[in-house]
């Protein structure tokens, strides 16, 4: 044990050492971060109390010197989109009641109107004056539309009809139909309890589909459909069909039963103005069943074809 009692006291004054080397840095470490946080608070109540001559912040800055020096102001910020806000209006309006508001606004959903469009009024291949008449008049919930189309050839009308219907908005763009409808021309003359749909379909296609009720059980039912090409703003192409059925034979009428007749057209107009438009265009008509073996009785043709012209006129 002897040998070893040199060792253990090297070692008893090596760890007195550490010990007081170590007191030592703490304390001067402590000492440090003290000051350090007192110069920290020092520095921060000097920035938070200026000088009385500060200058202010930035903005206040420039705007001073631009009421100094208006030359050299700065234009107010705009936003991005370039977007300036109109100035404040300089008569506030008062408040007024709903009637007053809708007659200075001009929003009277219930207001009247009027509106009578010739969407074809035409000669085909010089022999036959041809015409299609929608009338209108009332609101933009109900209405009274008056229709009418055929053809007048040698001096008499070869064959037509006059609709008179009470229209009703049922949905967006659609309304329904009810009325009466009687039709002129070659054969019998006939009447009819009308009732349908009219609107506009998906891709701006408008639709017309009646049916039809008359005497003796008769029934019909015609399908128009139409679209309007804007081909530039003036020049518009027309692609329109049109189909009639009846649910049975009437001889004297010159109809038969099932898909009557068919007629299908393209029409090529130039809007002069809004309310006239003259055009060109082709038209495709054939009856079958029943009704091509009258129109071959009467020594007519079940196809025919032709060129038409004429104008479209809106008043």
């Amino acid at each position: 044990m002897r040998p070893l009692r040199p060792l253990f006291a090297l070692a008893a004054a090596f760890a007195t050492t550490a010990t007081a080397h170590a007191q030592d840095v703490h304390a001067a470490h402590a000492a440090h971060g003290t000051h350090d946080a007192h110069d920290t608070h020092d520095t921060h109540d000097t920035h938070e109390v200026p000088p009385a001559d500060h200058p202010g912040t930035q903005r206040e800055r420039i705007e001073a010197a631009s009421q100094e020096h208006p030359q050299h102001a700065i234009p107010d910020a705009r936003p991005p989109s370039g977007h300036v806000a109109p100035p404040p209006p300089q008569h506030v309006m008062g408040a007024m009641s709903p009637a007053r508001m809708i007659d200075v606004m001009g929003m009277d959903d219930r207001a009247r109107w009027g509106r009578a469009v010739f969407d074809r009024f035409e000669h085909g291949d010089g022999r036959a004056l041809g015409w299609s008449l929608r009338a209108d008049y009332g609101g933009d919930v109900d209405r009274v539309q008056l229709r009418s189309e055929g053809e007048h050839a040698d001096g008499r009308t070869a064959h037509g009809d006059v609709e008179l219907l009470w229209s009703h908005a049922v949905a967006s763009y659609w309304n329904s139909q009810l009325g009466v409808r009687h039709d002129v021309g070659e054969g019998a003359d006939r009447d009819w309890l009308a009732f349908g749909v009219q609107g506009l379909a998906p891709y701006w296609l408008e639709v017309a589909a009646t049916a039809y009720v008359g005497s003796h059980g008769r029934t019909a039912l015609r399908i128009e459909a139409e679209y309007e090409a804007l081909l530039t703003q003036r020049w518009v192409l027309q692609p329109r069909i049109e189909l009639d059925a009846y649910g049975k034979d009437d001889p004297a009428a010159r109809t038969g039963s099932g898909l009557a007749d068919a007629a299908v057209g393209l029409r090529l107009r130039y809007e002069v103005t809004r309310g006239l438009a003259p055009y060109v265009g082709v038209e495709w008509s054939r009856r079958f069943g029943r009704s091509a073996h009258y129109a071959h009785a009467d020594g007519n043709d079940a196809d025919d074809a032709r060129w038409v012209a004429g104008v479209r006129l809106a008043f």
